[in-house]
């Protein structure tokens, strides 16, 4: 069994761009390569799960996607580090074309991309974690079985202000396991959890 870093990959991974495919608009974080070389380096498999609603809607392939996915480990290389699977979700329920229009076991909150990783190795989902910028991304992990974490990036910190006003009443249980800033900050927690 194998412990498991799942991220989410627009605004946790690279800066939230709308319907991101094109390789000159990624823009990875700071922090993001030697924190998943850090991942790496300890022993993690690193899985991207993502949503690509852009292929459902037809602004772009598949084949965009996994351009992509190679270009983003290609520059994550020059840092040492790399993701060792990218699983990505197609579909829409309601605005995907032909047949990318369903509803499908595969986008997140369901965990039919954290499925996809039982394919290559059995997970350790006690010390496995979903990271993401997103309440479905944490939500996701959750369904699976892994702890989630939610970063304050791309949406996250935006999230988590609005969390964090006094709408939840006292007591009542956080949806995350843990907040942090930034991809880095969660890795460091991570590791210290170990």
């Amino acid at each position: 069994m194998k412990p498991v870093i799942f991220l989410d990959r627009d605004g946790t991974i690279n800066e939230e761009v709308n319907y991101l495919y094109r390789p000159e608009d990624l823009r990875i974080l700071p922090g993001v390569p030697e924190a998943i070389r850090l991942f790496n380096e300890h022993g993690y498999q690193v899985v991207v799960v993502t949503n690509q609603a852009g292929v459902a809607r037809g602004y772009y392939t598949e084949e965009d996607v996994e351009n992509l996915h190679r270009y983003l480990n290609g520059r994550l290389e020059s840092y040492g580090a790399h993701i060792d699977h990218f699983f990505y979700c197609p579909h829409h329920p309601e605005h995907g074309i032909g047949q990318y229009k369903k509803v499908c076991r595969c986008r997140k909150p369901a965990t039919g991309l954290f499925e996809r990783t039982e394919e290559f190795f059995p997970v350790d989902k006690e010390n496995s974690y979903m990271i993401g910028d997103k309440l479905i991304d944490v939500e996701a992990g959750h369904n699976y079985g892994v702890k989630g974490i939610l970063v304050g990036t791309g949406y996250g910190a935006q999230i988590y202000e609005e969390l964090n006003k006094g709408k939840r009443a006292d007591g009542e249980e956080k949806p995350y396991d843990f907040y942090s800033e930034d991809l880095m900050g969660a890795a460091r927690y991570i590791l210290k959890e170990k």
